[in-house]
């Protein structure tokens, strides 16, 4: 069973940003993606990336602020987070599957790390 643990959530102004780390237990490359969840709404697909790091996806919603990436340690993956907005407040949480996609088709989900930006 593949563990992901996220690290990097916290409280940030609008406009702050934020940069979200997720390692997978093993050595295997996976394709990975981040997805959110704010309180009364469904999960949300974010930005997903290749298990090459050659393509990524983002939701429109952050298109141009986010930036996903792979570390230098393929199992790792990042999330930058600029030009945060309070909307962007939820539990933000790390996947990883066979391949990259925006659908919650992934096979191993992290716990989440709460992210919250006051206005």
């Amino acid at each position: 069973q593949v563990q992901l643990v996220e690290s990097g959530g916290g409280l940030v102004q609008a406009g702050g940003s934020l940069r979200l780390s997720c390692a997978a237990s093993d050595t295997s490359v996976y394709a990975m993606g981040w997805f959110r969840q704010a309180p009364g709404k469904e999960r949300e697909f974010v930005a997903a990336i290749s298990w090459s790091g050659g393509i990524t996806y983002y939701a429109d919603s952050v298109k141009g602020r986010f930036t996903i990436s792979r570390g230098y340690a393929k199992n790792t993956v990042y999330l930058q987070m600029n030009s945060l907005k309070p909307e962007d407040t939820a539990v933000y949480y790390c996947a990883a599957g066979r391949r990259a996609t925006t659908r919650a088709e992934y096979d191993y989900w992290g716990q989440g790390t709460q992210v919250t930006v006051s206005s």
